[in-house]
């Protein structure tokens, strides 16, 4: 791919291990360590979502730095030990752990966020509502955060966008992330509010509606359509995407750095989504 975006744009995928990409973005035939030595060959940054559900041991960590080349990026999830079961309190040790191992990349090592769950309206109205005992903890938490990483903040509830969460984020240069999600609001109207970006760079991810999708998926392979899940594009996100481009654009032009991560429950194919992107942001046709 590599189709000649501006050095502070850096675009992937959400993991680069899935076999569906094999005979598309992967050859036919690849080992499973071999992928992501492939995948940058294609691709500058990738997100690694894995670590969101374990912590990878530093050999694991040492591998990716070794297989790719010079100037790759690595963003992270923070293990859900951190961000869910232990819901930011008691978590030091797990979080020392974490930027430990992850400091193997050195280089590149990229943003690390962390993605919380969405509290229901049905389940503490109040919390649904303010994100108080959210803003609470966070505010303890953030003091542990080590200093010269980059960490960012997904949250799935628009209601909680207000002051007393970005002030949170803005005294420690966190960022927001910004994600293409069912609850919460897109950046192309949250970026009319100026207090929203609250670190030096942007993180951005288009994840769709995975129940959906999921159900698109199982319709196309019961008729046949596709035999992978995740082979091909599978919805049109034309017009979605045409609207998260110009104030992507509009940041990039103040010199703020981008990461943007497609995951496959977006359209059906990430890499695909990937390659929509980087067409439409060099054709001014789309807008």
């Amino acid at each position: 791919m590599h189709s000649g975006l501006p050095p502070n744009l850096l675009v992937g995928t959400s993991s680069w291990s899935s076999t569906d990409w094999c005979g598309s973005f992967y050859p036919d035939r690849i080992e499973p360590g071999d992928m992501i030595r492939a995948y940058s060959g294609k691709l500058h940054t990738v997100e690694i979502d894995s670590t969101w559900y374990r912590m990878p041991s530093p050999k694991m960590v040492e591998g990716w730095r070794s297989k790719t080349p010079e100037g790759f990026i690595f963003s992270a999830k923070v293990p859900r030990v951190i961000s869910h079961d232990k819901y930011l309190e008691g978590c030091e040790t797990d979080l020392n752990g974490f930027v430990s191992v992850m400091s193997g990349l050195g280089e590149k090592l990229g943003p690390m966020i962390l993605q919380f769950p969405y509290v229901a309206k049905g389940k503490d109205p109040q919390e649904y509502r303010t994100g108080a005992d959210f803003i609470r903890r966070l505010k303890g938490f953030v003091n542990l955060l080590p200093g010269g990483f980059k960490w960012g903040i997904e949250i799935r509830n628009s209601l909680w966008v207000q002051p007393p969460l970005l002030d949170v984020l803005r005294g420690r240069g966190i960022s927001l992330v910004f994600i293409d999600y069912y609850t919460m609001d897109p950046l192309p109207k949250l970026a009319q509010r100026s207090d929203v970006f609250t670190a030096p760079f942007v993180y951005i991810r288009f994840l769709g509606n995975r129940k959906e999708m999921d159900a698109a998926v199982k319709r196309a392979q019961e008729t046949g359509l596709r035999k992978q899940a995740f082979e091909s594009i599978l919805k049109d996100r034309t017009g979605q995407m045409a609207a998260w481009i110009p104030p992507i654009k509009r940041l990039l032009e103040k010199g703020i750095p981008a990461y943007v991560y497609f995951n496959n429950h977006y359209a059906g194919y990430a890499p695909g989504s990937v390659e929509l992107f980087e067409k439409m942001f060099n054709d001014d046709a789309y807008f």
